[in-house]
């Protein structure tokens, strides 16, 4: 079975939107690493309507420019590219298509397939959902040592808690924490209901 990771920038009060507002200050060469890690290690990319935009809309004129990020850029590029999306999508960036029915089902589908590892970059609206279906693997969170104060964030108000273990952890120099997380094993981790009986 193929695993599928997700990446997200996140500030220090959970914000997750407009990361470009807030996140470049921190950026360097060991997030560089972590980021090209997770994405450039992928065969497949899953991606949301806006996050693809952004990518499709720099990606390819990186690759073409041949600069120290032509490698990524090149990944990114030979990767498959699955866009979700409700509305009709027509792609330039090669090998970029649209998810095609239920998103759980067909990711479902897609992590059955024979294939080497699936990221995701952003697209908080689909990272929630296969969150939420148990089918997220590991959660990449580079926590930004800021507190941006408005914008969406990556847990919304739900009645089910989404219990998770550390798989590791890491601390940059510009002060941010690379978290890597995992679904809570059932049979080894405490719970959301063992914590409250603990309280």
């Amino acid at each position: 079975m193929r695993k599928i990771s997700a990446g997200l920038f996140i500030s220090l009060d959970g914000v997750v939107e407009e990361p470009g507002e807030w996140h470049f200050p921190y950026f360097n060469e060991e997030m560089g690493a972590a980021v090209q890690a997770s994405l450039g290690a992928a065969d497949t990319v899953l991606f949301g309507r806006k996050t693809y935009d952004s990518f499709a809309g720099a990606w390819p004129e990186r690759e073409e420019a041949g600069e120290e990020d032509a490698g990524l850029a090149k990944a990114l590029g030979d990767a498959r590219k699955i866009v979700v999306s409700n509305q009709k999508l027509e792609f330039t960036w090669r090998n970029s298509e649209q998810l095609e029915g239920d998103l759980v089902e067909a990711v479902t589908a897609l992590k059955n397939e024979p294939g080497g590892n699936i990221a995701l970059s952003g697209s908080v609206s689909v990272v929630r959902q296969l969150l939420a279906a148990g089918l997220l693997d590991e959660l990449h969170l580079l926590v930004h040592p800021i507190a941006v104060r408005k914008g969406m964030r990556l847990f919304d108000q739900n009645e089910t808690p989404i219990p998770l273990r550390l798989i590791s952890s890491e601390t940059f120099k510009t002060g941010v924490l690379n978290l890597v997380y995992g679904p809570a094993d059932s049979t080894g981790d405490a719970t959301y209901e063992d914590a409250k009986v603990l309280l």
